[in-house]
């Protein structure tokens, strides 16, 4: 057994931990006062009045309290309890009660200093955790911040390389595809790290018109033939060809239906397609993007659209990426008024909803 673990387990005379050294130090200079405090009012007994000796030890217990914290003020309080019995309150130096409003006024100086304690305590963490949140509120700005500067400051040099690139291209050079492809990437996750930063400071400006879902699934599409993933999404509108409105922006809307079909096409095992669905649901225009990929653990449904969230690297559903994609997804579909949510999709897979708000034919211009 290693010396520390003596000094926690002997009950012989060891010396206490370290860690409980300063306690015993001020219940000892506490104590002390409380015998002094003891003493006055022993000498000024016969002319205080017993209201006028319990408020005495009671602003002890206060002033131990707001000192040291909980535990000093408890033990003060049991302590300045049977002082008062046994020195103050006759018959003296017994702590027989003769009169049944002595017993009164010691529990009540009982009750109200270790309420008092209790009370101090809670208002000491109370303040203690304020400050520490905003500390973290504080720092998450700076985080922010800093986010947001390095991914400006960013754009330059992958601006730059992307030019070089198509030098090397013209040239016949076979790694400038894969130095453009790496240069888009990094773009990409530069955007992501710039729209995080603007969406929690409510710095993303919105324009909320009337759109119809077509549209924005066809505008979607035609962003995927740039990665070469529209082939493999099916698009299901509704059979009967009833034109789906929505009220939204739809630069932001494309944004987040975009990163729910590249999520799905990044988990999907080509050449699986990924189904889209479009659909009113009563209030809400809804996009479903259904995937045949591995499917989310349950452990990890709660956190998948936290920023910067990324499973275990060596599971089958870490996709390499930053983690922003979801949270981004519902950042936006949320300012808007609607919703990205998850499910498990039946026979393998995940299906996640994109939610606007909808309108009517009835409420064009």
């Amino acid at each position: 057994m290693d010396t520390g673990s003596r000094l926690e387990a002997d009950p012989l005379g060891m010396p206490d931990p370290p860690r409980n050294r300063p306690l015993r130090r001020a219940l000892l200079v506490w104590l002390i006062l409380a015998a002094g405090v003891t003493g006055i009012l022993w000498l000024f007994r016969g002319t205080l009045d017993k209201a006028h000796m319990a408020l005495g030890f009671l602003l002890l217990v206060l002033a131990g309290s707001t000192r040291e914290g909980r535990i000093v003020g408890l033990v003060l309080s049991v302590v300045c309890f049977l002082s008062f019995n046994f020195f103050l309150l006759p018959p003296f130096y017994t702590f027989a009660v003769l009169e049944p409003l002595d017993w009164w006024v010691l529990i009540a100086f009982l009750t109200t200093g270790m309420v008092a304690a209790q009370m101090f305590y809670r208002a000491q963490r109370a303040a203690a955790l304020a400050e520490r949140v905003e500390a973290l509120k504080d720092a998450d700005r700076l985080k922010d911040a800093l986010l947001a500067s390095v991914s400006h400051d960013l754009r330059t040099p992958l601006t730059s390389i992307r030019a070089t690139a198509a030098e090397l291209k013209e040239t016949g050079d076979e790694r400038a595809a894969i130095i453009e492809e790496e240069a888009d990437r990094l773009n990409r996750m530069v955007s992501d790290l710039l729209d995080i930063s603007r969406i929690r400071a409510n710095a993303i400006p919105l324009d909320l018109e009337i759109n119809a879902a077509e549209d924005l699934v066809g505008a979607a599409l035609a962003q995927l033939r740039g990665v070469n993933g529209e082939a493999r999404v099916q698009v299901q509108l509704p059979a009967d060809g009833t034109l789906l409105l929505g009220r939204f922006d739809f630069v932001q809307a494309l944004r987040a239906l975009v990163n729910l079909l590249e999520n799905a096409l990044r988990h999907s095992p080509p050449p699986v397609p990924v189904q889209v669905e479009v659909a009113r649901d009563g209030p809400s225009l809804v996009f479903r993007v259904m995937d045949r990929g591995p499917g989310i653990p349950a452990d990890h449904r709660d956190r998948i659209f936290e920023p910067f969230f990324r499973p275990d690297p060596r599971t089958k559903t870490s996709s390499g990426g930053v983690g922003l994609g979801l949270a981004i997804a519902r950042s936006l579909a949320e300012i808007q008024g609607g919703e990205v949510t998850f499910g498990p999709r039946e026979g393998g897979g995940s299906t996640f909803e994109l939610r606007l708000p909808a309108t009517d034919l009835e409420e064009l211009p």
